[in-house]
């Protein structure tokens, strides 16, 4: 971190209200400064002078919690690890014909039953008698899209 970003926040700390509200006009001049107290202005003002200094949430980010944001009453996504894979003890429940069937992830495979699958879509044919894939059956993707 820049050796000026540290002062200008430092020198946060010894600021009197006033001058704290006249540095929030100016790191943000379209908006009037909070009537919050003194250590809140401090600290936003602080984030605010490393924001400008060296760069806010990238756009990717910033798209994804607009997005998440906008969104009414998600229903709750599967747990999922880094690469699309489920993290062990997650389970996935699905109605087929009138029976719930409960399938938990565990860390070399599925259990479904009692009985357990190397695959999602070995448990997928076992409840359906027929050819599955295992992600479109349990609901994790839609039929046709690409993983």
């Amino acid at each position: 971190m820049k050796i000026n970003i540290i002062k200008q926040v430092a020198d946060l700390q010894e600021m009197p209200i006033a001058d704290l509200k006249k540095k929030w006009t100016e790191l943000h001049p379209k908006t009037d400064p909070p009537p919050f107290n003194r250590q809140f202005l401090v600290r936003r003002l602080g984030h605010r002078i490393q924001e400008l200094s060296l760069g806010g949430v990238p756009e990717r980010t910033e798209k994804r919690m607009d997005r998440l944001a906008n969104e009414e009453d998600t229903p709750e996504l599967p747990r999922r690890l880094p690469g699309d894979r489920l993290l062990p003890g997650t389970r996935l429940v699905r109605d087929w014909k009138g029976v719930e069937y409960c399938c938990i992830v565990l860390d070399d495979g599925f259990e479904c039953q009692g009985r357990k699958f190397g695959s999602l879509s070995s448990a997928a044919n076992f409840i359906t008698g027929s050819k599955w894939n295992g992600r479109v059956f349990f609901g994790l993707k839609k039929q046709g899209e690409k993983e």
